[in-house]
């Protein structure tokens, strides 16, 4: 027996041609689409979901933000998602929102302010039901949500913001223990080379670093602040070692400045790390698979993911402000001298 041809509407297919293929009700093409609020016998789902196959139906996403009063979606804003670890917090918020049925616009800052402020408008604009923001500035500029009523979440946001609520990672324990790992090696010169941020004077990272130098009786080594790059690392590598006092170790602000020093050392004909040591913060795939692998501060993507969606839309949406601060956690590998 062959099926009908399908005769399709003139015009986009509504709810209503769907309903009458499947021979139901249009209340009833709405509980499929929208998996309730009432249940649909098996048999019955399975005739509308074939009429929307073979209509080609496609529910209007702005219809049904406007009766739900909700657009189903939330903005998200970071410095720049083609750094891996950027990329990877971006995937876990994606997947922690789709888990809750809920879209995710994706905008780049590129770490400039002007382009933060702009993102955070249009996504204003758009009546996103939150906002989870990775901000160059430690209390940033959120007046445009807040006069559309539009929750906000801070994410990898390591200071309180009073006010809001933030999600963050222990900069300053993670570094701390990444140096002192270094000097556990036998290292009494270790070099930072230290990111810059666009409004931001302090970064936890670069207390770490002091408070493990200063814990072992220790000089503080030389700093060189550049960008959150490979270029930027690659720049930082190549002055630290023309410089008169070169470090025996390095501690690098991010795995992807990590690389870039990788490279002027491996220019340079050094080895690592019997000439210098090196280890990083973030612990990306990057990380793990550059030569030699390196030991890196790993960041819990995951789960501040997780918390900031949760916060914004979930279980814990509506709670009073908090700051959440994830432990962050050395993983070691060949960089810093261990087999």
């Amino acid at each position: 027996m062959t099926t009908p041809a399908v005769q399709a509407p003139r015009g986009p297919v509504t709810r209503k041609d769907v309903a009458r293929y499947a021979g139901v009700s249009t209340a009833v093409v709405s509980y499929v689409v929208n998996g309730g609020p009432k249940k649909v016998a098996p048999a019955t789902e399975a005739k509308v979901q074939d009429a929307i196959r073979r209509l080609g139906y496609r529910p209007n996403a702005a219809a049904r933000a406007l009766k739900l009063g909700s657009s189903e979606t939330i903005g998200l804003v970071i410095p720049d998602n083609s750094n891996p670890f950027f990329s990877l917090l971006a995937h876990a918020v994606e997947d922690a929102a789709a888990e809750l049925g809920y879209a995710l616009l994706l905008t780049n800052s590129d770490g400039d302010l002007a382009k933060e402020l702009r993102h955070v408008r249009n996504l204003a604009a758009r009546q996103v039901d939150g906002v989870i923001l990775s901000s160059v500035l430690m209390e940033p500029g959120l007046a445009d949500l807040e006069s559309a009523e539009i929750p906000v979440v801070l994410l990898n946001h390591s200071a309180d913001a009073p006010g809001f609520k933030s999600v963050g990672v222990d900069l300053v324990g993670g570094a701390k223990s990444a140096v002192e790992h270094l000097i556990g090696h036998g290292h009494t010169s270790i070099a930072l080379a230290m990111g810059t941020n666009t409004g931001n004077s302090y970064d936890g990272r670069e207390e770490g670093w002091l408070q493990a130098l200063a814990g072992a009786g220790l000089p503080e080594g030389p700093i060189v602040r550049t960008a959150f790059t490979r270029e930027g690392g690659y720049a930082a590598g190549k002055r630290l070692l023309a410089s008169a006092s070169r470090p025996t170790a390095i501690f690098a602000t991010s795995d992807l400045q990590a690389v870039g020093i990788l490279r002027a050392l491996h220019e340079a004909g050094l080895s690592i790390p019997n000439d210098i040591a090196l280890a990083s913060f973030d612990g990306s795939a990057e990380a793990e698979y550059s030569w030699p692998p390196l030991t890196t501060v790993k960041q819990p993507a995951k789960a501040m993911a997780d918390a900031a969606v949760s916060a914004l839309i979930g279980a814990h949406r509506g709670r009073e402000s908090e700051h959440l601060i994830f432990p962050a956690e050395l993983q070691i590998r060949q960089s810093c001298g261990c087999p």
